[in-house]
């Protein structure tokens, strides 16, 4: 349980900022109020969406807090903190398939623009998978950034995985069809392809993955497939719109949060799921490798509010 409790507390932290920003104002109103009025609702939904939940995730959220308090004929709005709690819970769920790829001969493709953590978040997923003792192989398939390979190459060498790489300026699909040749003959659990994020060029883009896809499948069809995304938590909405163009140029079944503990943002967690009803599946607070953790909205809520007061901020 240790690490587990260290990784609450580093959440607690990391969420500081989300904290202060929305659930002092929540805090304020259910001790504020004297009644549940159309007000108190009001001010929830402006608290939340100051806090990056998005309109329509807010929307949702209150409109179940209503259902709840009518339903169990709630007259104090300070017994509403639980009720909110459990209806931002309920827009988080992941589903019970979550995280299948972890039993199967896998192939992740993660993408994500430059600056998000990317390359870090591979390097972190595949030293995580290899402690479980998989077997895990890494692909350099983001060849137009340089710093990108060597990045990776030294990830890998940190989790001690083998990874396939070409020059820079290679085409990515050849990286990857390499990757899958070593994947089958040295049987690796699992394969994470690096790829690249140009999504100012999403055309290029587009038919980038399409290639890197059509690959997999001719060459790899009975492995397990996940594409993740990465996105930055402190840009906030951003992140939602990135989200969105992501999911026209590939099949995104999670998202990976990074940088949770830089911002105020965090609320966006929420929006995510919520709207894109694509689930986040795993978060970042900090820089070392168990900084990345899988996501659980239980323990992402609790963080928010800080209901466990056992664990020290």
């Amino acid at each position: 349980m240790g690490e587990k409790k260290g990784f609450f507390g580093k959440l607690v932290a990391g969420l500081q900022k989300t904290r202060d920003n929305i659930i002092a104002g929540v805090d304020s109103i259910f001790s504020g109020f004297s009644a549940i009025d159309d007000e108190f609702y009001e001010e929830i939904e402006e608290t939340l969406i100051m806090g990056d939940l998005g309109i329509q995730t807010t929307m949702s959220i209150v409109e179940d807090l209503r259902k709840k308090v009518k339903e169990k004929g709630i007259k104090d709005p300070s017994e509403c903190k639980q009720l909110l709690m459990d209806s931002i819970m309920e827009q988080m769920d992941l589903g019970e398939n979550a995280y299948e790829f972890e039993n199967r001969k896998s192939v992740l493709l993660v993408i994500g623009v430059n600056g998000v953590g990317k390359t870090t978040s591979v390097g972190k997923l595949a030293g995580q998978m290899k402690d479980d003792g998989k077997k895990v192989i890494v692909a350099a398939a983001d060849t137009f950034r340089a710093a990108a390979i060597e990045q990776l190459t030294e990830w890998a060498r940190r989790a001690g995985v083998d990874i396939i790489a070409q020059q820079e300026g290679s085409d990515p699909a050849a990286v990857v069809y390499d990757a899958v040749a070593a994947a089958k003959s040295r049987q690796a659990d699992i394969l994470i392809c690096d790829t690249a994020g140009r999504l100012h060029n999403k055309k290029n883009l587009m038919e980038e993955l399409k290639k890197i896809n059509r690959i997999i499948d001719k060459e790899y069809p009975d492995a397990y497939r996940e594409t993740l995304v990465v996105l930055d938590g402190t840009t906030g909405q951003n992140a939602l719109v990135q989200a969105k163009q992501f999911m026209e140029v590939a099949d995104i079944t999670g998202i990976i949060l990074t940088k949770l503990d830089g911002t105020a943002k965090g609320g966006i967690a929420v929006a995510i799921q919520s709207e894109l009803s694509i689930p986040v599946k795993y978060i970042g607070v900090g820089e070392k490798i168990d900084d990345l953790q899988k996501f659980n909205a239980n323990e992402f809520v609790n963080a928010l509010f800080h209901v466990d007061e056992k664990v020290e901020a």
